[in-house]
Order: structure tokens, then sequence, then C-alpha cells
């Protein structure tokens, strides 16, 4: 390592880490910035419910690291040990300290496999799957395509989770393909949410109600799985509102895990009770460190955990450190923006857009509401290009 002090580190390579350093790199005095990530390879996961879906092979969604640090950056290779924001300082994996004048914090969010007593053990096999790791995902696509008929379970933690509409979208597509390979009349599809209702916005919770009513799947609110029996086919549910447990047998299990705030933010001052980084949700600044910032799914912003937030986040924390770096007041806002692209089928998608409020922030002149081929299209095919292409380099 050549240095062991920054202007600028940037804890984290993924999505908001990637993203904020482009755009700080495109500054017309660029401060001196080190991204500290482990990783080689950098995965674009939201395609990884398509391909849980058969639409597209795994490997579509991986590429090289190295190929979006941005020139000028120092990428440090290690992971992040502990925070000292007392001193300006992180530590890192190999046991060396770095020092910044400015943090950005964007480590992501944590999947706790192990929280679900069995799990680990059976996943990648006895049917069960998960599309939230890249490890797994194709076994889900194993388990639609060869389903031949019995009862198919899917989960939705208790916990916020990354993709928040994704337990779900799987669902709609293994219906779709059930029917297809005319496994469904055979089938029964049960959606076990530990939530209360389908989807937080009104409008287009009363969308995916019809969805769900169309396609004749069974949703149970307030049941939180808590333990696999992968041998034996049976789920554990807690049933949130009696406390009792509920068993369920199955012949495909796709389960969500539960996440949360990563180990070493927990463990750290700049956390929230909560364990994610304590963040003012309009400008992105520590509400105790005023020269540590942070985005994305490790934060404590009150909004749904998706690159597309992101996207809207990325700007406004630029603008907001750039500021900061020049003692000026900072001038950038905020306002919640999230999106998620609710895949109902094989070409049909609503285009959920939302704020902090749970209003519809819609992009285009027309009800996205509606179940489109459109919007299947773009989260298909635009969306990743874009991603690639225009947000990793700092274009949005």
């Amino acid at each position: 390592m050549a240095k062991s002090h920054y202007q600028v580190v940037i804890a984290g390579g993924g999505t908001g880490g990637l993203t904020v350093a482009a755009q700080l790199m495109d500054q017309p005095n660029p401060p001196e910035v080190a991204l500290i990530e482990p990783s080689t390879v950098h995965y674009y996961q939201p395609l990884w419910t398509l391909v849980g879906g058969g639409v597209f092979p795994r490997e579509q969604s991986a590429r090289p690291e190295a190929d979006y640090i941005p020139p000028g950056v120092t990428w440090i290779k290690e992971a992040v040990k502990a925070f000292d924001p007392d001193a300006n300082s992180l530590t890192l994996s190999n046991g060396e300290t770095i020092t910044y004048d400015y943090l950005v914090v964007a480590l992501g969010i944590q999947i706790d496999w192990g929280k679900i007593k069995g799990l680990p053990e059976t996943l990648g096999k006895n049917g069960v799957c998960s599309n939230y790791s890249y490890d797994t995902v194709e076994y889900t696509w194993q388990n639609i395509r060869t389903f031949r008929g019995g009862n198919a379970v899917f989960t939705h933690p208790s916990t916020p989770i990354k993709c928040g509409g994704a337990p779900q979208k799987i669902v709609y597509l293994a219906d779709d393909y059930f029917r297809r390979s005319g496994a469904r009349q055979q089938s029964k599809l049960n959606f076990y949410h530990a939530g209360t209702a389908i989807f937080a916005v009104k409008k287009y919770a009363d969308a995916l109600n019809r969805v769900v009513a169309r396609k004749g799947i069974d949703v149970h609110y307030q049941h939180d799985l808590i333990e696999v029996r992968g041998e034996a086919r049976e789920a554990v549910f807690m049933n949130l509102a009696t406390k009792e447990t509920v068993t369920v047998h199955f012949d495909m299990l796709h389960v969500t895990p539960p996440m949360s705030a990563p180990d070493v933010i927990k463990s750290s001052k700049l956390a929230h009770t909560t364990g994610w980084v304590e963040v003012d949700k309009h400008t992105l600044q520590h509400v105790r460190y005023p020269n540590v910032f942070s985005l994305g799914d490790c934060s404590n912003l009150p909004t749904s955990k998706t690159g597309a937030a992101i996207r809207k986040q990325a700007p406004v924390l630029v603008a907001n450190l750039m500021a900061a770096m020049a003692n000026e007041t900072l001038p950038a806002t905020y306002d919640g923006y999230t999106s998620c692209p609710l895949v109902t089928g094989y070409g049909s998608l609503i285009l959920a857009e939302f704020d902090y409020t749970n209003q519809p922030k819609e992009s285009f002149p027309f009800d996205q509401s509606q179940e489109r081929y459109s919007m299947y299209a773009l989260k298909a095919y635009g969306l990743p290009a874009m991603y690639w292409n225009g947000m990793l380099r700092g274009r949005m």
C-alpha cells in the first residue's frame, strides 16, 4: 500500500461505492480518493430474479471489479475490519490502519443465512433454493423447470431486505412457467410474507393483489420462516400475530433470507440503534460525525433498499460531500425516491416508483401500476445497460 491517509475513503465497492467514486472523479477538482473493496467480481444483482426464472445465465450478471474502478482512484483490496470515527480512521482486514478527512460508507447489506435454523445445511438441495446468491440462483431455475406438481413455497422475511419486491417476483415467474409446462393444475403456490401487506404503496398493492388473485396464489401474512428441515421437506414459520409455529410441507422452497447491517457497522459508533449507519435522511450526512456520509443498503435511510434509490442518492451525497469539504452549506436534498420493477410474469412488469411518503413518483406518462411488456423490456435489457455503461461510470 502506497499511503495510509486519503482525503476521501469509500468503504465498499458495490453499486453505491463505485457510483460515488465515479462521480467524485468527474468533479472539476476531484479529491484524492481510496476505495476499499476485497471482491474482484462485481454483480448486477437485480438480474438474479430473471436468472432464477431461466431468462438469462447467471454469468451475464458478473463483471470484473477492476473494470469499474475509476481512473485516479486507489483500490485497496481488503475488507474493513473496524471503524473508529473519533480518530477518523478504520482498520483493514490485514491489520493496517487508514485515516481520512472524509468517509463514505457503502458496505451494502449482510445476508444472515444462519439465522434460519437448518437453512445453510440444505440450501442448494432438497428443493431449497434462493435468488439471493450467485452460487444458488441457478438451483432456483433447476427447481422451477423440473417441477411437476406439489406445494411450491416462497418466503419474505420480517427484516429489511434488498429489493423488497424480489421475493414475490419469483412467485409470479414460477406460476407463469408452471402454466406453460403443464404443472400448474397439480400445483399449489404459497407465499409466506412476514409483513401485513403485499406492498407498501397502495396504488401498486392494489394492482399486485389483483395479480395474486388472478394467478390463484395463496398469500399468508405475518408468517416468518424460522427453520428449514431439508430432508423432511418441512418449513417452520412463526405466526407473528399469534406467536405460534406453523409447519408446512414443501416440494420446492424459495427462501428470501433475513438481512441486516454488516456486523462491522453494527459494532461501530457509526451505527444507529437499529444497526444501520445513522444519517440525515435528506442530506445523507452522518448525524454525529459531519465528515461521514453514507448511502445505499447499509444506511438507515427510511426507503426501500434498491439500486434505483442509490441512483438518486449518489449525486446528493457527492454534492453535499464536496460542499462540506469546501466548508459550504450542504445544497442537495434526497426525497426518498426508490423504484421496484415488479416482474409479474414472462414479458410483464409493474414499475413501482415512489418517495419517502409512499406516494407514486413515476417517470412515464402512463399508469405504471398496469402490467406492461415495455416495462419488462426496460428491466431485462434497458436497466442493465444503463447500470454498466452509465451509472457505474458516474453518468446518471
